[in-house]
């Protein structure tokens, strides 16, 4: 969902850009008024995450299965090998393409526990010589989220964020790397984010294919080949007005308060609804529950879409209800949710 502003802004601006007579999608990704677009989604990313001046930001195509693969290819040479830690389908999918070509250790990994839960801090040991550790901070499908940001102890660490990133504010000189696909937070699909420490660009090998290469891309500005002009122009967007509605730390507080208000619902249900994540694990993005059964879950979606309340099911994969709320979800639509959910719960139970 994005922020309404921000499409009527889009609307606004559609037929001509700043008085152009041109549309966003027409510029020349080469001309000066991209140039301005370009610049302006990155001030706004580095001023809200506040980024240091030794990473560099790059808006790439292809989305988080992309940097699966791209990760690797980059980091992963001669024989080194990295850490990974499994929390769910997308951390699956992660270590499955780094194992195309390199080695990749498991170093923990809740597949037992149906991905319920998140390690504690001290649960991890990583290799000593791992060229990277990589995790996931927020799983959508099983609606499990880490509430620390992982400590490295000095090996690079890389972060899957496509999911909470401008949920709340990060430690980002804590991470070597943090990629994002947009389409959760930072605008529409077609764009993927990518946060590097200068370092770790220095660590990238020569003659890789320019579009897998991310000292390349750095050195291109993210233009190896025509980037997606309007998705960076709506990033742009969305981040003046995150600016607007106080930042981050603002950010956080509302999307607390809307998670708080969901899984009180589910925990005051007598059972009826039961939250799928173990309460510490418990993702602030995506809440995902389940009822005393599948027909009754059937039901459930039918009748919330009939009132506007779409896209209720869970993934193929695991079933139940996910209910997705991210930065643009309004607290109203919260508040219809749970109002539903009680009547439903008290018809059915």
């Amino acid at each position: 969902m994005l922020p309404e502003p921000v499409l009527e802004r889009a609307k606004d601006e559609l037929l001509s850009f700043r008085g152009t007579g041109m549309s966003v999608m027409e510029l020349s990704h080469r001309s000066s008024y991209f140039e301005s677009i370009l610049e302006g989604a990155e001030r706004g990313l580095r001023d809200l995450l506040a980024i240091p001046v030794n990473y560099k930001i790059l808006f790439l195509q292809g989305g988080a299965s992309t940097q699966f693969a791209m990760v690797p290819t980059n980091f992963l040479r001669g024989g080194a090998s990295a850490d990974y830690v499994i929390t769910g389908y997308w951390g699956k999918k992660a270590i499955a393409e780094a194992r195309r070509n390199a080695a990749a250790n498991e170093i923990y990994n809740s597949e037992a526990a149906k991905f319920t839960v998140i390690p504690a801090a001290e649960e991890l040991s990583f290799s000593p010589d791992a060229a990277y550790i990589h995790y996931t901070s927020n799983e959508t499908i099983d609606g499990v989220e880490f509430d620390y940001e992982l400590d490295g102890k000095g090996i690079p660490v890389v972060c899957d964020a496509c999911s909470n990133i401008l949920s709340k504010p990060i430690g980002i000189e804590k991470y070597a790397l943090v990629y994002a696909g947009a389409q959760k937070n930072i605008g529409p699909s077609g764009v993927t984010v990518v946060i590097i420490r200068d370092d770790l660009i220095e660590r990238v090998p020569s003659n890789l294919h320019p579009l897998s290469d991310y000292r390349a891309l750095s050195e291109n500005k993210s233009m190896v080949n025509t980037p997606n002009t309007w998705g960076i122009y709506i990033i742009g967007l969305v981040c003046e007005w995150l600016e607007q509605q106080g930042g981050l730390e603002a950010m956080k507080t509302r999307n607390e308060a809307k998670a708080k208000s969901l899984y009180d619902a589910i925990d005051s249900s007598d059972g009826f609804f039961r939250g799928r994540a173990n309460r510490p694990a418990r993702s602030m993005m995506n809440v995902t529950f389940n009822l005393p059964s599948a027909e009754l879950e059937r039901r459930f979606c039918e009748e919330a879409a009939k009132l506007g309340m779409d896209g209720l099911a869970g993934h193929r994969s695991v079933g139940g209800i996910r209910a997705s709320i991210y930065n643009a979800f309004p607290k109203e639509g919260i508040d219809e949710l749970v109002g539903f959910m009680q009547e439903f719960a008290g018809k059915n139970s």
